[in-house]
């Protein structure tokens, strides 16, 4: 058959048939026109990546409410699909672990006592694990583009969501500067002669590499990162029972420091200051969500990352940090220091305690690593949000620029500019001008997992009201209803008793700028939430639960097939011997 009746043919089976008729009945469509053109290679190739990619935004029926709108443009994202199941799980189990346990820890230590550092830990733990749990329930149903900071306009209502995109958005955007700075900080350790500012440029490029590759780099980074870190906090483990034993002939250590200087340092408040310290220690557990839609194949690979978390709060919070107790007097001058290398870090002080030497450069190595880690992931953080953001109308449109590559590449960009602010190591206000940056984004991420959790409670009642239930779902959250409502109670619980901390501070006189500086946070979402209502003039505060969309964004709307597949896998469990069952329930 000659070419030009092939073409013919073909393009009347394309479902624009109006345009061929306005064509006089001659089509031939992209695919033919792709195939008519030579592949591009080389420098051709790398240019043409940089292009907008293709999108669906001009099909979009009118009628559809605004929430509507935003499930679909996030559902329909030309974000690359790269993430493989080894990179979700490297993120799910190191992602978050930085400068807040390696270094923060400290300071807590400082101010809560061996004792309430394990209070705050497991409570914040507790609640972090039903967060990511309802996230992962989420997530694994709606793999859509900026993944909780769109469920919040989904399931609750778009001023809400609104502001806490921004505020996402914004606890990332200031924190790329501020964890350069850490890092080339931690180079001072071994030569303080050097000028920071000489390695921020060094660790600035290298970030600017990375995010650079697309999704692929970033999760490839991360999970060589993941590795170095759990080996690293593994490592620490089986050396602290070494030294808290007495094995490096230092002599046996036990529970000496919990008697003399004792378990609390600063009592209750002292408890309660601790729960900030260890939210930001923990901040970053929720990338697994945003990488939902980047995933190869988010159905298998996020139910595993999302039970995985449990390990990490166990082993490698909870553990480490009772050993830190156990190592460290919490009235050691060393903890008090504003530094952010190693010199600060109680996991160094355990080893120097312990007489190792050698291992204190190794620790720092790892610090640098975890720094760097955590500023790889702002950018991803970040520019995904803001795309997300661009997609529902509540940024300017160029955010939502995503290349043929399936780079958020205006938010990378962006993102990478705001970074430039790392250059201000150089100035002698470097210290003044990054506590208000880290003010902006001191309590983001409790609102963000109080937020997660209001919206698993949200969706499970519109299926309720709807008449659906969650044998429909592929994965639920273990801890259900009740994990939910635990996991937005404390959260609601540390805002209001932070707010205390913030007008009576411990060891400090009442003023407003130590107020603002550790609850700048709650003002600024006031005024992006008041000031949403009233550009947009919309006085509901949240949707029905018969109003709220349960289907867009879903990759399997077959339901019946859904619902017949979770009953096999589920039949099948329960056929399989007892560690089986307790295994796939905790991994």
């Amino acid at each position: 058959m000659p070419e030009k009746e092939l073409n013919y043919i073909r393009s009347r089976e394309v479902e624009s048939a109006s345009s061929d008729e306005k064509n006089g009945g001659i089509y031939i469509d992209a695919f033919d026109v792709q195939d008519s053109k030579p592949p591009l290679t080389g420098w051709a190739k790398f240019k043409d990546g940089f292009k907008r990619a293709d999108t669906n935004e001009m099909g979009l029926d009118p009628n559809l409410s605004e929430a509507e709108k935003i499930a679909v443009l996030t559902a329909n994202s030309p974000l690359a699909r790269s993430l493989k199941a080894r990179h979700i799980m490297m993120i799910a189990i190191g992602g978050s672990i930085g400068t807040g346990l390696f270094v923060g820890s400290g300071s807590s230590l400082a101010t809560g006592g061996p004792a309430g550092v394990l209070i705050a830990y497991i409570l914040i733990g507790t609640m972090i694990y039903c967060t990511v749990q309802s996230l992962g329930e989420l997530a694994v149903s709606f793999p859509v583009s900026g993944a909780f900071v769109t469920y919040n306009t989904r399931f609750i209502d778009p001023s809400w969501g609104f502001a806490m995109a921004w505020n996402y958005a914004m606890q990332w955007l200031v924190v790329l500067p501020l964890e350069l700075v850490a890092a080339a900080v931690t180079i001072k350790y071994w030569n303080d002669s050097i000028n920071s500012a000489a390695f921020v440029v060094i660790f600035y490029v290298l970030i600017i590499a990375i995010n650079f590759f697309g999704v692929r780099g970033y999760g490839e980074t991360e999970f060589v990162f993941s590795i170095i870190k759990v080996l690293a906090v593994c490592g620490f483990i089986i050396l602290g029972i070494i030294l808290a034993a007495g094995g490096t002939g230092k002599g046996y250590i036990g529970g000496k420091y919990w008697q003399d200087p004792g378990a609390f340092a600063n009592g209750a408040k002292g408890v309660i200051q601790v729960f900030v310290g260890a939210a930001f220690a923990f901040a970053g557990t929720e990338l697994i969500g945003l990488a939902a839609a980047e995933s190869a194949n988010p159905r298998k690979s996020l139910p595993k990352a999302t039970k995985q978390v449990f390990w990490r709060i166990t082993l490698f919070y909870v553990i480490s940090l009772c050993l830190i107790g156990i190592l460290v007097p919490y009235n050691d001058t060393r903890l008090l220091t504003d530094k952010s290398d190693a010199s600060a870090s109680p996991f160094v002080i355990a080893i120097k305690n312990g007489g190792i030497k050698g291992l204190p450069s190794v620790m720092n190595v790892v610090i640098m690593i975890a720094v760097l880690s955590v500023g790889n992931s702002s950018v991803f953080a970040s520019s995904r949000t803001l795309a997300a953001l661009a997609a529902s109308n509540q940024a300017p449109k160029i955010f939502g620029y995503i290349d043929k590559q399936g780079r958020p590449l205006v938010g990378i960009i962006f993102q990478l500019t705001v970074g430039a602010l790392c250059f201000l190591a150089a100035s002698p206000k470097q210290n003044e001008v990054f506590s208000w940056l880290l003010a902006l984004s001191g309590l983001s991420s409790i609102f963000t997992w109080g937020s997660i959790n209001l919206c698993h409670l949200r969706f499970r009642r519109a299926l309720k009201v709807q008449g659906r239930g969650t044998d429909e779902l592929v994965f639920t959250s273990q801890p259900g209803i009740i994990g939910a409502c635990w996991g937005l109670l404390l959260n609601t619980a540390v805002v209001a008793l932070q707010l205390w901390v913030a007008l009576y501070p411990v060891g400090k006189s009442p003023s407003a700028s130590n107020f603002f500086q550790n609850y700048l946070t709650v003002p600024v979402i006031i005024v992006f939430y008041v000031g949403h209502k009233l550009w947009t003039r919309n006085w509901r505060f949240f949707y029905r639960a018969g109003e709220i969309d349960i289907d867009t964004g879903r990759p399997d709307l077959d339901l019946e097939l859904v619902k017949q597949e979770v009953a096999e896998e589920k039949a099948f469990l329960r056929s399989q011997p007892f560690y089986k069952r307790f295994y796939n329930f905790w991994c």
